[in-house]
């Protein structure tokens, strides 16, 4: 059986916190935003993901401290 998985763009995120709570805390709140994403029947393959979520990354970028990339996969 295959499967063809559609070109789509990702978040890769580095988390630079040292503190282990923090750093999942942070994982936390962006998989909140995926499955908030994921109840308006939307997903990661959607062709707007990044720009419909990369505000709200970007708030958490300023109460975490990580980095971010936008890659094709």
């Amino acid at each position: 059986m295959k499967a063809r998985i559609p070109k789509h763009r990702e978040f890769v995120i580095d988390i630079k916190e040292e503190d282990e709570a923090r750093q999942q805390e942070c994982w936390n709140k962006l998989e909140a935003i995926l499955n908030d994403y994921k109840k308006q029947g939307k997903s990661v393959y959607t062709e707007t993901f990044i720009e419909d979520n990369e505000e709200k990354v970007k708030a958490l970028q300023q109460e975490y401290q990580f980095e971010y990339t936008i890659e094709l996969v």
